[in-house]
């Protein structure tokens, strides 16, 4: 026998001596950074958690995670652990074989965060898909502003929708590519262009600390252009122009959603624009590939134009 095999076949016996009972919350508690919620994440009582760090931080003869002010941080080694933890476990779960996903008799909720103008244009089309494909599950829409990184571990979430412009912390894919177009009322002048709609009708702009970036475009550009409305949500942007005047920036499969709804004129944006597509970036923690490739599908279909 090698000394390779040798090796090898000392660090399975010394493996077989570990509990590997004990992977299981650690996983929990680097990820949550807390023992109570790890403890309510795996199913055991707070002191039942609290025995098995004391446990794990003698087999790895590391503190893993320590009193930071109020609250914890993790130690440098814990840090190195998540990544070929969380991947160790996930490899384990499929040799086991867990029954797969069935979306004809699953009753899971699955969790989709979005923002409220993707929720105007995928949402009820998703709704209508979920309870065709999975009549027992349940859809529940979580809509955000701004996402940061417990928007995608925490609070049940599969997956988040949101803007290429927004940074992720974890790989991403895209749902649709979208572009920015200028919306007017129906009843403007049918020979003016959209930088005529642009210097010449009230704009009707969100109301929020996030500058508009396409403005910045317009300033740069030197077109003048004036404010005749701030209004806080963004799906009465289009709304209001199309009921009372005025002109407006936004998402083009927004505007063709509620084109649908209220009289609506859509001319495309004059100057060149990056991108504005939408991105599905997947909950790290989420280790059932069958229902990862069932709802991705799902939302493939839920956002294909028609």
């Amino acid at each position: 026998m090698s000394g390779e095999e040798d090796t090898t076949a000392s660090g399975l016996d010394r493996l077989a001596s570990v509990n590997l009972n004990l992977l299981v919350p650690l996983l929990a508690l680097l990820e949550e950074q807390s023992v109570t919620r790890a403890a309510e994440r795996v199913g055991l009582s707070q002191p039942a958690m609290s025995h098995a760090l004391a446990r794990m931080r003698r087999l790895l003869g590391d503190e893993l995670v320590v009193r930071h002010g109020s609250g914890v941080t993790l130690t440098p080694r814990a840090l190195e652990l998540i990544a070929p933890l969380r991947g160790a476990l996930q490899q384990a779960a499929q040799i086991v074989d867990f029954p797969s996903f069935d979306p004809a008799t699953d009753e899971r909720v699955i969790t989709v965060a979005m923002t409220n103008s993707t929720a105007f244009v995928v949402g009820p089309r998703l709704t209508r898909l979920v309870a065709a494909r999975a009549p027992h599950a349940t859809l529940r829409v979580r809509t955000i502003t701004v996402p940061t990184e417990a928007t995608f571990t925490e609070g049940g979430v599969d997956v988040v929708l949101i803007s290429e412009g927004h940074v992720s912390p974890y790989p991403r894919e895209r749902l649709y590519d979208d572009r920015c177009v200028v919306v007017a009322a129906p009843d403007t002048p049918p020979q003016a262009s959209a930088l005529d709609l642009l210097t010449t009708e009230p704009h009707v702009v969100v109301d929020t600390d996030r500058r508009v970036f396409p403005y910045s475009v317009l300033e740069d550009e030197g077109i003048p252009y004036r404010v005749g409305l701030w209004i806080s949500d963004f799906l009465l942007v289009p709304f209001h122009v199309a009921r009372a005047g005025g002109v407006a920036l936004m998402r083009y499969r927004v505007a063709a959603t509620m084109r649908t709804l209220a009289d609506l004129r859509i001319e495309e944006f004059p100057f060149p624009l990056p991108g504005l597509g939408i991105d599905m970036v997947w909950n790290p923690r989420l280790a059932d590939r069958q229902f990862v490739a069932w709802l991705r599908a799902l939302l493939y279909d839920a956002a294909a134009e028609r």
